[in-house]
């Protein structure tokens, strides 16, 4: 048996192997605390870069759970600097299919793989053409995508390290990306934060910093005018049009300018997903989407179904494989997610 299949039997046994079609689980809050005020003492990390072996894989695998269910728990920030703790209830019915497990191959460091393939969006009418129009920028150097008429979903580590939130998070804003009209350069439009919300899976400590549930979810203090883009639980790569997926970003080496790209779907697990979609820091927190089937509209719709995250090294039997990664959209983080955004886990259900 080679190494790479070693890596694979490892990865694949902690994907789930659930009937496909099953309910969405349920979401049910419990309690709230107050916790105490934020020191907003941590740096913003703009680039994320974790590492997993064997070790990493088996402990993943033995997971109980009422690990994932506290690992749902969540703190919500508000702009006065207050902040809460929700425990919650998760009910059984996580939908999915069986994932496959693709041969690797082995990379060097790197966030841009071969040519660069990224396309700067450029024009009046493309800023505002859908789905470019639902990315934006957030203040703390990272991308976001307008997922309601409200609501920002971006990644967990632009507004808090695992530790504690960082700089700029209690005044947090979101950043629209407008024409100038012909008069120049887009410029940049402001919009204030009321709250943001976190997952206790990524607030645990820095020794233990899972890309995981490197996600978060702002609310604006008052709703935007422009078109969002709905989410969707992450399928396996073989159910999605082409097996691509694509993001936008706010890339740090391109200021000013929003760069899309699109690739294929080189490995996945049960919460990440492994792709050489060339992105440089900045493009955290970006929404991947991808072309997934609707049987109610009976047509193909975009859909974002991970965030893009970062940059991890799997390591196994001496060999290392780099890949940047989007934490997927598991069935019970599209509860949470559902349920932060529309406050009623009820009318979750019919998502």
């Amino acid at each position: 048996m080679t190494r790479c299949q070693v890596v694979a039997i490892l990865l694949l046994s902690f994907l789930p192997s659930t009937a496909a079609g099953t309910s969405l689980p349920t979401l049910v809050p419990r309690s709230t605390l107050q916790l105490g005020r934020v020191r907003f003492s941590a740096r913003p990390v703009l680039e994320l870069a974790t590492r997993c072996d064997e070790a990493c894989v088996r402990r993943e695998a033995a997971l109980l759970p009422q690990d994932f269910q506290e690992y749902l728990f969540y703190e919500t920030l508000y702009a006065n600097g207050t902040r809460t703790l929700t425990t919650v209830e998760l009910s059984p019915g996580e939908g999915g299919t069986e994932r496959r497990w693709p041969k690797r191959r082995t990379r060097r460091k790197r966030q841009i793989y071969g040519t660069d393939g990224r396309f700067s969006i450029s024009g009046d009418h493309f800023l505002m053409d859908y789905p470019f129009s639902t990315t934006v920028k957030i203040s703390t150097g990272c991308t976001g995508v307008l997922v309601s008429e409200q609501h920002v979903l971006t990644a967990a580590h632009c507004v808090h390290d695992g530790q504690d939130y960082v700089k700029g998070a209690r005044k947090i804003k979101v950043g629209f990306l407008t024409p100038a009209n012909g008069t120049g350069r887009p410029v940049m439009r402001w919009a204030r934060v009321r709250r943001t919300q976190v997952p206790k899976g990524w607030i645990r400590s820095l020794n233990s910093i899972s890309m995981d549930y490197d996600y978060a979810l702002l609310e604006l203090r008052r709703p935007h005018r422009r078109p969002h883009m709905e989410l969707a639980v992450a399928p396996a790569a073989e159910e999605m049009a082409g097996k691509r997926i694509h993001f936008s970003g706010f890339d740090s080496d391109r200021p000013g300018e929003l760069v899309y790209r699109f690739c294929g779907v080189e490995d996945e697990t049960a919460h990440l997903i492994y792709q050489h979609c060339d992105a440089r820091p900045g493009a955290s927190g970006s929404g991947v989407y991808g072309k997934v089937w609707d049987p109610v509209r009976h047509k193909w719709e975009r859909k974002v179904i991970g965030i893009f995250s970062g940059h991890q090294w799997l390591e196994v039997g001496g060999e290392q494989h780099d890949y940047n990664v989007a934490v997927r959209l598991t069935a019970p983080k599209f509860a949470q997610i559902c349920y932060w955004i529309k406050g009623d886990y009820k009318s979750c259900q019919n998502e």
